[in-house]
């Protein structure tokens, strides 16, 4: 019976031993009371609890967290009324504020989130707050993080997620968007009318130089071919008139040589008087071939040619 309670005790003196035992795991913090106030913050590691004299006040994860608010109802300074949700993303820094600073920090987070967004959408027509949403993100997010300092929260950034307008204003908005596409339609297949218009022109300026070119190249070259035959054409003239000249002298020559050898050998053959009319009337037949008008015959040719005429009529008798 004392064994047995022994071991009772043994076994729960082991269970509030482990009990005691705590065990930080990694990105979070622990916030230790003793008595009733603050006394440690345990970060990642084995820590002993004293039972019954320190509690977890609060266990805290120092990771980044994200949370989706719903759509809060803002208006616009022309009047608008218009849906915006937004999204928030934090992280816990100090670990004893976040415990005791605010009893529900989400749900402050929340509400101060929505009146500054009200402030801020207050502020901007429509077509600004559609087109601004960087800037009020960046205005919201300086006002949330300064505002949740004192938390041991750090707002990285804000941001709006859906910006809903009253469904006549979506309407109205898509009709003008629509006829701003058709406008930018319209202005595109006119710019793009106007660069074909002006590639054909181009096409057709470039097509009449070319042909210019063509045509100027065309004649250089029919110029040159003509200028080439006539050239060749007046060299051909000229070899032929001095091959014809060439030809004239060389007849002179022989004949001149011809003539020479004759006088040599009729020299050389001691010639009588007679002989020697004889020849110089074969010289007038010769010159009696030209074309002179009047021809003076020597009284001894005359004398000659009575002499041959006589000597014909007696052969004839």
């Amino acid at each position: 019976m004392q064994g047995t309670v022994i071991a009772i005790v043994i076994i729960f003196i082991l269970i509030m031993l482990i009990r005691c035992i705590r065990i930080v795991p990694q990105a979070h913090v622990f916030v230790i009371e003793r008595l009733g106030s603050f006394y440690a913050e345990w970060e990642t590691g084995v820590h002993i609890l004293f039972p019954m004299i320190d509690r977890i006040s609060g266990k805290v994860s120092l990771k980044e967290k994200v949370v989706d608010f719903k759509p809060q109802s803002v208006i616009t300074k022309d009047n608008v009324t218009m849906q915006i949700d937004t999204v928030v993303f934090y992280q816990i820094t100090n670990a004893k504020q976040y415990v005791y600073g605010v009893e529900s920090p989400l749900q402050a987070i929340e509400n101060f989130s929505a009146t500054t967004l009200r402030n801020i959408i207050g502020e901007l027509e429509l077509d600004s707050t559609l087109t601004s949403r960087d800037i009020i993100n960046k205005k919201i997010t300086e006002i949330l993080d300064q505002a949740t300092d004192r938390w041991g929260i750090k707002v990285n950034r804000v941001e709006l997620k859906n910006i809903l307008p009253p469904r006549e204003i979506q309407d109205a908005m898509e009709k003008q968007m629509k006829a701003e596409r058709e406008r930018r339609e319209k202005i595109l297949q006119a710019e793009g009318d106007k660069k074909s218009q002006v590639l054909i022109a181009e096409g057709e300026k470039e097509s009449q130089i070319l042909r210019a070119q063509a045509k100027k190249e065309s004649a250089i070259l029919e110029a040159e071919a003509e200028k080439q035959a006539m050239i060749l054409r007046a060299d051909a003239v000229r070899e032929k008139q001095i091959l014809e000249a060439k030809g004239q002298a060389e007849a002179i020559a022989l004949v001149q040589q011809a003539l020479a050898e004759s006088l040599i050998k009729l020299n050389e053959s001691s010639p009588t008087e007679q002989v020697l009319k004889l020849k110089a009337l074969e010289s007038f037949e010769k010159v009696a071939d030209g074309k002179a008008t009047k021809i003076i015959i020597p009284s001894e040719i005359q004398s000659l040619a009575g002499l041959v005429t006589s000597m014909k009529s007696v052969s004839e008798d």
